[in-house]
C-alpha cells in the first residue's frame, strides 16, 4: 500500500510532495524500532540500523521506479545538456525525500528523549567531528561499550578529511547503485540518519534548536546529499541498461557517457559542499 503513495511520473511533477513522503516513511520507521524492536535485549543494540533498514524497505519502490523512468528518457537525439535537465526534477524528488528523513529523525531523536535509537549515528558522528576525543564523546551522550578507536587530526586536515570521507561514500554509492539500482538508498537513508543525530545534539535535544541545527547541516549537507543522489542515479542507469541487456548496444553507450557525465558533475559538488563544511558554515554557526 505504502509503495502506492506516490508514483514517480507525479513526483517529478511535484518534487516537495516527497518531503511529506519522507517524514511519513521515516516516522513509520522510527515508531516500528522504538516501540517494538528496541524492547528486544538483542535487537536494541542494532536499533540505529534496524531504523535505516526499515526507512529503506518502505522508499525502495520509489526509487527503483523512478531511476528506472530515467534510464527510459536517453535518446541520441538529446544533447548531455537537455539530459541532464531532465534528470534534475528526478534529483529534487530524491532531495525532497532526504529532507524529508532528516525532519522526521530529528524531530524524534528529540521527541524520545533517548539516543538508544541512534547508537550507530552518534558513534559515527564522534569519529567525524571529534576523532582526537572519540571515546569521551561518545560516552557524554551515553553510550558506552563503544568499538570505535582514537585518533588524532589537525584543523589544518579538516578539508583533505571530509572529502576523502565523502568520496569513499561516493564510490560506495556507485557501487551499490551499480550492483542494485535502488540498493543505495540505504547509504543515503543512513546519511539521513547520522545528519538527524548530528542536528539532534547540536540543538541540545530542544525543539526550538532543530531550526537552527536543520540551518547549521543543510547548508553544506543538501549539496552534499544531492552528489550523492547524482551518481546514484548514474549507477542505477547503467544498471538497468545492463539487465534489460542493453550491454554493447548504442543505447548501452548512450547510457555510459550520461552517467559519466553525471559522475563527473557529482565530484564536483561533492567539493563544493566540503568547502562550504570547512569554510562557510564555521562562520554562521
Amino acid at each position: 500500500m505504502l509503495e502506492m503513495l506516490i508514483n514517480p511520473r507525479k513526483a517529478e511533477r511535484r518534487p516537495w510532495e516527497m518531503l511529506f513522503v519522507g517524514i511519513l516513511y521515516a516516522s513509520l520507521a522510527m515508531l516500528l524500532v522504538h516501540f517494538v524492536f528496541a524492547r528486544d535485549a538483542v535487537l536494541s543494540k542494532y536499533s540505529g540500523l534496524l531504523l535505516v533498514t526499515f526507512t529503506v524497505m518502505f522508499s525502495m519502490p520509489f526509487i527503483y521506479y523512478t531511476i528506472k523512468l530515467e534510464e527510459k528518457k536517453i535518446s541520441p537525439r538529446s544533447t548531455t545538456w537537455e539530459l541532464l535537465k531532465e534528470h534534475e526534477h528526478a534529483i529534487l524528488a530524491f532531495l525532497w525525500l532526504f529532507l524529508g528523513f532528516v525532519i522526521a529523525f530529528s524531530f524524534w531523536y528529540v521527541a524520545l528523549s533517548s539516543t538508544q535509537n541512534f547508537q550507530a549515528q552518534i558513534e559515527t558522528f564522534c569519529v567525524i567531528n571529534r576523532p582526537s576525543s572519540i571515546d569521551s564523546c561518545i560516552k557524554s551522550y551515553g553510550i558506552s561499550d563503544s568499538l570505535v578507536s582514537t585518533t588524532s587530526a589537525t584543523s589544518a586536515d579538516r578539508l583533505f578529511l571530509i572529502f576523502t570521507n565523502n568520496v569513499y561514500v561516493l564510490i560506495f554509492t556507485l557501487i551499490f547503485s551499480l550492483i542494485f539500482g535502488a540498493g543505495v538508498i540505504f547509504i543515503l537513508a543512513w546519511n539521513a540518519s547520522v545528519i538527524s543525530a548530528a542536528i539532534g545534539i547540536f540543538s541540545k535535544s530542544s525543539y526550538n534548536g532543530l531550526p537552527n541545527g536543520l540551518a547549521r547541516y543543510m547548508l553544506h549537507g543538501l549539496p552534499e546529499i544531492a552528489s550523492y543522489f547524482i551518481v546514484a542515479l548514474a549507477g542505477g542507469m547503467i544498471s538497468i541498461a545492463v539487465i534489460r541487456h542493453e550491454l554493447g548496444t548504442p543505447k548501452f553507450w548512450e547510457v555510459l557517457q550520461d552517467s559519466l557525465n553525471l559522475i563527473v558533475i557529482s565530484l564536483v559538488v561533492l567539493f563544493l559542499a566540503a568547502l562550504l563544511e570547512v569554510f562557510i558554515t564555521p562562520m554562521f554557526f
